[in-house]
């Protein structure tokens, strides 16, 4: 467990699905349920999370001025609204932990009176389970202490990566995207496999075990994505067949557009 020092109170504005990853790997990692305050819309949001996890449901102001660290969980679309309602109680030492996609160091320290001990960090879903993947950015207020309290926390949500701020979008569009991707492409298999005749429940037990397994493979085999397709794909067979297909439909391009796509979308988004 991590030992967050000088950590007394970590204030949660937005608690959704990933507000909720959040609060899990916090208290996974040794933070006690009673040091974790939240602002939520609903009160039976806020009712339900208090009772899963033992936190606080409390006021905007008073979380703010009362936190050590201040995550940020809303809808990006929201945070110009909330962060002038944030900067009056703001405390000078306190770490600001964004998880919005698109917005910017620059403009979070702006609509915060210049505050500098900011973190950006674009995760993604599966950290719901413990094993997603983030990728953050640091603000130049940001404390050594600090800094070591986010790698604490970021491990406890799955893996993480230091990265430049200015390659977030590109992040996003790979990582931050990615689950939906391979979901996208679960339910294409699915789908093929309904096709060739199977029951729907059958085509979604053989995918899913594929999957599982092929990300097994890739995880603990020490071998690239190319030499394992390369070991599964003989010439003229079956593998060698339907990759064909997807060479032909030139997959490669269709995805590099998908992940551009997403990553210009998220640098929209730091416009509005």
């Amino acid at each position: 467990m991590a030992n967050y020092e000088g950590i007394s109170r970590v204030g949660i504005i937005g608690a959704g699905n990933m507000g909720e990853a959040f609060i899990a790997a916090l208290i996974r990692s040794g933070l006690q349920p009673s040091a974790i305050a939240i602002v939520v819309r609903r009160a039976e949001r806020g009712e339900e999370l208090a009772k899963k996890y033992g936190v606080s449901v409390v006021g905007l102001a008073e979380t703010i001025s009362s936190s050590d660290v201040l995550l940020l969980g809303i809808k990006p679309q929201g945070l110009s609204e909330l962060l002038p309602e944030i900067a009056p109680h703001l405390k000078a030492q306190t770490l600001v932990i964004s998880l919005l996609a698109g917005k910017t160091i620059a403009a979070i320290s702006q609509g915060l009176n210049g505050h500098t001990s900011i973190v950006r960090v674009m995760p993604n879903t599966p950290t719901l389970v413990g094993k997603g993947m983030a990728g953050y950015s640091l603000g130049t207020g940001v404390s050594a202490p600090q800094n070591k309290f986010v790698n604490q926390l970021l491990a406890a949500t799955g893996k993480s990566l230091l990265i430049p701020e200015e390659l977030q979008n590109s992040l996003t569009g790979t990582s931050g995207s990615g689950p939906a991707y391979f979901f996208r492409f679960v339910e294409a298999m699915i789908d093929g496999a309904v096709a060739l005749g199977l029951s729907r429940a059958d085509a979604t037990t053989l995918t899913l075990q594929t999957i599982v397994g092929a990300a097994a493979m890739l995880e603990e085999s020490g071998d690239s994505p190319t030499v394992l397709r390369e070991k599964v794909t003989s010439l003229k067979g079956a593998t060698a067949e339907a990759l064909a297909v997807f060479d032909a439909a030139d997959i490669s391009q269709i995805v590099a557009d998908a992940m551009a796509a997403s990553a210009k979308r998220a640098a929209e988004l730091a416009q509005q």
